[in-house]
């Protein structure tokens, strides 16, 4: 998965009803092979994701 800086990041709900997070990538750590980004969701708080599939990346620009 690739992301770069400013991207928007979506994690879906794992669970039926589960609410969505969404929020921007603010900073990429790691190689191209396991990357870890760093999030600022929409209701303010950071976090570090690695990425998985329940993660969706939308491009900026």
């Amino acid at each position: 998965m690739h992301a770069n800086v400013g991207d928007r990041v979506v994690i879906h709900g794992r669970v039926v009803g589960a609410a969505e997070r969404a929020g921007e990538v603010v900073e990429v750590r790691g190689d191209t092979e396991s990357p870890l980004l760093v999030a600022r969701f929409d209701d303010g708080h950071e976090a570090i994701l690695s990425p998985g599939s329940d993660c969706e990346v939308r491009h900026v620009g």
